[in-house]
């Protein structure tokens, strides 16, 4: 089972930049499928972007294409989320997640995921 810790949450200004990190622990190996996902306040958890760990093949929600990128580093194994253009509307609490199972696309179903992180905050300020 992979164990997931993510960082570099914070505050930042509208149209600033912010670089979120997962790092992962345990067995990840080329299966594996891992994502970013996010929950704005009062809202429902979303799916953000997603990377096949072996091939580093990407998929990014319509919301955050051409802002967001998503990239992995095997030597470390962590996956990181680079979020440039950072709008208000982006403010949530993003998870890490990861499956063996799942590909980029159907990765967008949350309650396919097997596993997550434990989230971290990002607020956008107008």
């Amino acid at each position: 089972q992979v164990q997931l810790v993510e960082s570099g949450g914070g505050l930042v200004q509208a149209g600033g930049s912010l670089r979120l990190s997962c790092a992962a622990s345990g067995r990840t190996d080329s299966t594996y499928t891992m994502g970013w996902f996010r929950q704005p306040p009062g809202k429902e958890r979303e799916f953000v972007a997603a990377i096949r760990w072996s091939g580093g093949m990407t998929y990014l929600a319509d919301s955050v294409k051409g802002r967001f990128t998503i990239s992995r580093d095997k030597a470390k194994n962590t996956v990181y989320l680079q979020m440039n253009a950072v709008k208000p509307e982006d403010t949530a609490v993003y998870y890490c997640a990861a499956d063996r199972f799942l590909t980029l696309t159907t990765m967008k179903n949350p309650t396919a995921v097997g596993a997550w992180g434990q989230g971290t905050q990002v607020t956008g300020s107008a």
